[in-house]
């Protein structure tokens, strides 16, 4: 149906009808898109990712295993997607904030960040709902086992003295540190304590933001032990307010080859392991993910990445995303049976 724009004296107006000017209307939009595109200038919509920066969430304080990690991970990558790559340290929770602030975020690719195996121990405990199908995975980058950690005055000089030492003291007596309540080195402590008979509270846990502030309470005498991991704790045992007297594992870090590990010290074949990957919250567009892995994967290879985590005695580990799914949901079981069995776990 027409309409009509009335004219009055000596108008100049004529009947238009109103597919006429819808015609005229989108071939007047095609001409606007046309030079648009002339000049270089597309629509919004059409722009490549990534347009702008992005940000990378960090769980745990700055100076850390995961910070470190992090940050050699975001500057490698800002070279190949060709924008900045910042990383915000979100701490607070055991985890639970930085890891809430991954899964929340906006699905577009602007925010990822390094979760790390406090996921698949934190809605165990009934402090999260979320788990490790909360997010979209992208690639596993590491994983590290714990030592054992004394102040550098500590009149404890091998890992038998310090056992030792705490089977005789009455509960509580001995103060450690390395994580949030229940975190993967608190729970290293408890497999510990278990391997030597002992109940999970006969040493008391002192939460913390991560390693690095940990470790600078140990320095500082506030706790007797931390059982971080060697990297982690390096910096300290470098600058002389840290010994490392024993590690979690199978077979000695390369990197720190005068620390022994509990079997060959205390004949106990306890081991245990944190890892840290790279996920984006649930329901990233399929080709930002292969953009991401593909630029993880790089990273992940470069001689840089690998001489970094060298230096620092960390171990590397890749998956990409459907091992990293797997590994993780292995994890959670693991995880689950054992925080169980340290009373842990939140009761059904």
């Amino acid at each position: 149906m027409g309409f009509r724009l009335e004219p009055g004296p000596g108008s100049l107006f004529k009947e238009e009808t109103m597919d006429s000017i819808s015609r005229r209307s989108i071939l007047a939009g095609g001409a606007a898109i046309g030079a648009a595109a002339g000049l270089g200038v597309a629509p919004a919509r059409a722009q490549a990712w990534p347009a702008r920066p992005i940000t990378m969430v960090c769980p745990w304080g700055a100076g850390g295993g995961t910070d470190q990690t992090a940050r050699i991970v975001a500057s490698i990558l800002e070279r190949d997607l060709k924008q900045p790559v910042s990383v915000v340290n979100r701490t607070g929770g055991s985890g639970v904030v930085g890891h809430s602030a991954i899964a929340t975020a906006a699905p577009d690719g602007y925010t990822i960040g390094m979760i790390t195996v406090e996921i698949t121990m934190m809605h165990h405990q009934g402090l999260t709902d979320l788990n490790p199908t909360s997010y979209t995975p992208l690639a596993l980058m590491n994983e590290d086992p714990p030592g054992v950690q004394v102040p550098a005055n500590s009149p404890y000089k091998t890992v038998k003295e310090l056992a030792d030492a705490i089977k005789a003291a009455p509960a509580g007596k001995f103060k450690a540190s390395g994580t949030g309540q229940g975190g993967i080195w608190h729970l290293a402590l408890i497999g510990w304590l278990g391997a030597m008979g002992l109940k999970p509270d006969h040493v008391a846990w002192v939460p913390s933001n991560g390693a690095a502030p940990a470790m600078q309470d140990l320095a500082a005498g506030g706790v007797d032990i931390v059982t971080c991991s060697v990297p982690e704790a390096r910096a300290m045992i470098d600058a002389g307010k840290a010994r490392s007297l024993a590690i979690m594992a199978d077979q000695r870090n390369p990197q720190f080859k005068d620390v022994p590990t509990l079997n060959e010290a205390l004949g106990i074949k306890y081991s245990v392991g944190a890892w840290r990957g790279i996920a984006a919250p649930k329901g990233l567009p399929a080709d930002i993910q292969a953009r991401l892995v593909a630029a993880l994967k790089s990273a992940y290879e470069s001689k840089e990445f690998q001489d970094f985590m060298a230096a620092r005695g960390f171990g590397t580990k890749f998956a990409d995303p459907a091992g990293f799914a797997s590994f993780m949901a292995n994890g959670d079981k693991m995880m689950a049976d054992a925080m169980k069995a340290a009373g842990l776990a939140k009761k059904a």
